[in-house]
């Protein structure tokens, strides 16, 4: 099951599988529901009015995004290049501990075809293509959407606690453009692809499959929801084996494609 969010002439507005779901449903709602009865609790309530309007972001203003990091060999082998402090990421990756980190509010995040932003204080800036995990009150998962994590790589680099200001900033977070209602087992195995357009022509692609991480996805819950409470759910990046070249950097104007177990998440550059 498919859920997507709307912009209406009545406000944000759900739906699942292209039908709207009734004007007060909120995701808050679905994800006190145990992951086992989420799909149930949608088919009880789903109308039958196409869904129309542009695509929101499928998240509330209020929920929170998090993120995981260095959970691909490729992750942890670009961290080490780009830093003078290399050793650090080789002890994140080996680490029974994840590194963990907030990414983003709700209502900062942006949605399918809107524009996502780098820093003009960076000279060095890549999306970074991750499964994002949408994980109930209770910490189970109940699903996935498409995330991108662009990030500052140069800031990060310079000095790793700097990674706040790498990776939180306005435009930094986008998702979408639905939530795949799914159990953890299904995300096992998924294909994750990255390309971006510049001038209408390709100039970076990339792929890679969600079996290729270190870490497996309810390990990542665990630890978030260890001594840390979500009454509304959470969003848990998964983290990136997809990282372009250190000569390329993202320019305004270049779209950007991520695509995750067939979800597809276009972004332009402002």
């Amino acid at each position: 099951m498919l859920l997507t969010r709307y912009q209406t002439d009545g406000g944000p507005r759900w739906a699942a599988d292209g039908r709207f779901l009734p004007q007060a449903f909120t995701l808050d709602f679905l994800l006190e529901f145990p992951a086992g009865r989420a799909a149930e609790a949608i088919r009880a309530i789903v109308g039958d009015e196409p869904a129309a309007g542009p695509l929101l972001p499928p998240i509330e203003p209020g929920q929170e995004v998090w993120a995981s990091g260095v959970t691909y060999l490729r992750s942890r082998d670009a961290r080490k290049a780009e830093s003078a402090t290399g050793d650090i990421y080789q002890k994140v990756y080996e680490a029974p501990r994840p590194e963990l980190f907030y990414k983003a509010a709700g209502w900062r995040v942006v949605g399918p075809e809107a524009a996502i932003r780098v820093r003009a204080d960076s000279r060095w800036n890549v999306p970074e293509p991750e499964l994002t995990l949408v994980i109930n009150c209770r910490g189970e998962i109940i699903g996935f959407t498409a995330g991108n994590d662009v990030s500052s790589r140069d800031i990060e680099g310079e000095n790793p606690l700097y990674l706040p200001q790498a990776k939180v900033y306005n435009g930094s977070c986008s998702l979408g453009p639905a939530i795949q209602l799914a159990a953890a087992d299904a995300l096992r195995d998924l294909p994750i692809g990255l390309t971006i357009a510049r001038g209408g022509q390709a100039v970076f692609e990339g792929e890679t499959r969600t079996s290729r991480m270190k870490r497996n996805f309810d390990e990542l819950a665990a630890y978030l929801y260890k001594e840390l409470d979500f009454p509304r759910g959470a969003f848990l990046m998964t983290g990136t084996g997809i990282v372009p070249q250190e000569s390329f950097s993202l320019g305004s104007g270049d779209v950007v494609q991520v695509a995750v177990g067939g979800l597809v998440l276009e972004n332009s550059v402002a």
